[in-house]
Parts: C-alpha cells; sequence; structure tokens
C-alpha cells in the first residue's frame, strides 16, 4: 500500500470514529477476507486478525459475520473483531448451489456500478436481477456499458435498456480510450464506496486500474467466444487518491435472488403503478375483472412479456424467502439444542 493511502485512510478512520463514538485505536474497515482471516485498514494501518471466539459462535450464518466493506470494532490490543458495526447498505445473493444461504458481496456501499460490456454479455434480463438485488441493498444503482470503442450501435443499445432500467443512470465507457470516463466523477468523493459487479472479463478490473491509475489488478481478453475469463478471485477494497473506496468483486455467472420485495417494487414501478387501480385489492393479474394491469397490455402501454417476468421473479423470491426462513429455524434449532446438551453436560462434571 501506498505511505499517503495509510495516512489518508488513517485520516478517514478518525473522522469515521468520532461519528460514531468510538475509539479510532479499536475502529477498523474489513478491505478482504481469506479462510476466516480478515485484512483490516486501522489508524496503524493494516492487520491481519480474526474474530473472538463469541461472535463466531453467536453467528447463525454466514451474514452475522464480517465481510469487505464492514466498519468493524477491535479488542484494544488490535488482533481480533469484537463485533461488527450497523450496515447502512448490504448487497447479497443467494448463494451459489443448493444450499439457501445468503452469500453477502460487500456492505456499506453508497453506489453499485453494475459493469456489462457492449458485447455478447449485454443481457437485459441479468441488468434486471442485478438492479432488484441493488434495490433490496439499500445502496444506488450505476449502469456502466463498458468497452464502448468497440461498439457501433451504442445508442440502440441504450434505447433499449432504457425500458428495463426505469431510470436508473446509464454510462458508455471505454476504460482503453477514455470515452465517457469524465462523466464518472459525480460518483468519486471522499468517503463514498462503490462496488463494482458483473460477469468476467466485463472491465471490472481494468475500470479499476484506470480510477487508481496504477496496475492493481491483472486482466485478461476475453475468450473466443466471448465470455468472460476471471481474473479477480476475491473481492477487496481499495483507496483512491481522492479518499473514495472501491470494492472490486469475482465475476458472477449466477444471479439467484435472495430477497427482493422492495427491489422488486422500483424495478417494476410501471405494474405496481396500474395495480393499485385494480378493482380487487389481491388482484393477481391474470384474468381477474377490472384489472388494471392486464388493460394496460390490452391498450399496448404494457408488455406480456414484462408482466410474464414480473411474475417469474415474485415466484422466485416468495420460494427463496420461505426456504431461506426454514432453514433459519432450523440453525436456531441447531444452536439451542447445542446450548442445552453443553449445559447439561457442565452441571454433570461440577
Amino acid at each position: 500500500m501506498k505511505q499517503m493511502d495509510h495516512l489518508l485512510f488513517a485520516d478517514m478512520i478518525k473522522e469515521r470514529a468520532q461519528e460514531l463514538s468510538v475509539k479510532e485505536e479499536t475502529l477498523a474497515r474489513v478491505i478482504s477476507e481469506n479462510r476466516g482471516y480478515y485484512e483490516v485498514f486501522t489508524v496503524n494501518g493494516v492487520n491481519i486478525v480474526q474474530v473472538t471466539g463469541k461472535l463466531q459462535y453467536d453467528a447463525l450464518q454466514r451474514v452475522d459475520l464480517p465481510a469487505v466493506g464492514d466498519w468493524v470494532v477491535l479488542q484494544k490490543e488490535g488482533t481480533v473483531i469484537q463485533s461488527i458495526l450497523p450496515r447502512k447498505s448490504k448487497f447479497s445473493r443467494k448463494k451459489a448451489g443448493l444450499e439457501s444461504d445468503e452469500q453477502i458481496i460487500a456492505t456499506n456501499i453508497d453506489y453499485l456500478f453494475i459493469v456489462t460490456s457492449l458485447n455478447e454479455d449485454l443481457n437485459e434480463r441479468r441488468i434486471e436481477r442485478y438492479l432488484l438485488l441493488c434495490w433490496e441493498s439499500g445502496a444506488t444503482p450505476v449502469i456502466i456499458l463498458s468497452k464502448a470503442d468497440l461498439c457501433e450501435d451504442i445508442e440502440e443499445k441504450l434505447q433499449t435498456l432504457q425500458h428495463y432500467t426505469m431510470g436508473v443512470p446509464i454510462y458508455a465507457i471505454s476504460s482503453f480510450s477514455g470515452e465517457g470516463m469524465d462523466q464518472l466523477s459525480v460518483y468519486m468523493e471522499k468517503g463514498n464506496t462503490i462496488a463494482f459487479v458483473g460477469s468476467s472479463g466485463v472491465g471490472k478490473s481494468t475500470l479499476l486500474n484506470h480510477l487508481m491509475g496504477d496496475y492493481v489488478q491483472a486482466t485478461k481478453d476475453i475468450r473466443s467466444d466471448g465470455k468472460g475469463r476471471h481474473t479477480t478471485t476475491s473481492r477487496h477494497l481499495y483507496l483512491l487518491d481522492n479518499g473514495t473506496a472501491i470494492i472490486d468483486t469475482p465475476g458472477m455467472r449466477e444471479i439467484q435472488l435472495w430477497n427482493g420485495e422492495a427491489g422488486l417494487t422500483s424495478q417494476f414501478q410501471d405494474i405496481e403503478g396500474f395495480a393499485e387501480h385494480c378493482h380487487f385489492r389481491d388482484c393477481t393479474h391474470t384474468g381477474e375483472p377490472g384489472c388494471f394491469v392486464l388493460n394496460a397490455i390490452s391498450d399496448g402501454v404494457l408488455t406480456e412479456e414484462r408482466l410474464e417476468h414480473y411474475h417469474k421473479l415474485q415466484k422466485e423470491i416468495e420460494y427463496m424467502k420461505r426456504k431461506g426462513d426454514k432453514r433459519l429455524e432450523s440453525l436456531e434449532r441447531k444452536k439451542w439444542k447445542s446450548a442445552s446438551k453443553s449445559r447439561k453436560t457442565d452441571r454433570r462434571i461440577t
């Protein structure tokens, strides 16, 4: 780490400690995590720490442990994390695979840069899923269309995306030529935290290197079939010279929803708006009389495809919520059984 970065982050920790009424020597921010060890910025530099046994024991699931972006309180020796401070935002998804567990991508972020390249990776449905998760997280979404220097029909693609994104800012950029990069300066302010998400090979690491003015992440060309190659293998927080924090993340192949009721409302404002005027309060928009949503389709204001996708996402969210609730109940039962068994063992010993 550059000396300037250390001094800058030390100043930011001092300011943050005053805001939170926390001793500055015990305040830290998580910048990376690997196998239960956490790399954190502190007022004195970078430390490698673990969590206390109590914090580990009390954690019912992975979300209860520190994640990249978290502000944490260290024990005064500065070697272990004692507690996690309240998160102002949390971008997460369902963990890849069959297990119904939440995977935190980044916390305490102000803006989520959804990066996709202007080639075969440009997928409206994928972007829509990112937006749902972002609205749910508490962060503000920004869509970054990378590799603009390789695209000949940018305006056409921008117009197509605007039908799905409900006013979310969209920027076409090129880290190679510098096209559109100056438009991002409005987000690069001291104290802001920005997370980059997107598929492998869309240019997240190249964008990070451009903003850092240094080669901090390796990059690779996309494959001949247009698919990306993994270069970033873990989440990591970087600090720009102006005090902006950037969290770079590995490419995501799966974007499974964890929950998203709030995100669904934000992303489908048009359908939700029509639904407010339906004759029946519990209208499912599948054939009831007096349905304003179906009337909007008949009038050509809304497409059947958009409504079908709305129903599909709604069912997926409801399913994942039920599955997640059952898993949490199971974990709580196991924890209490374990605690009860431990107490009985202690009584026999004494």
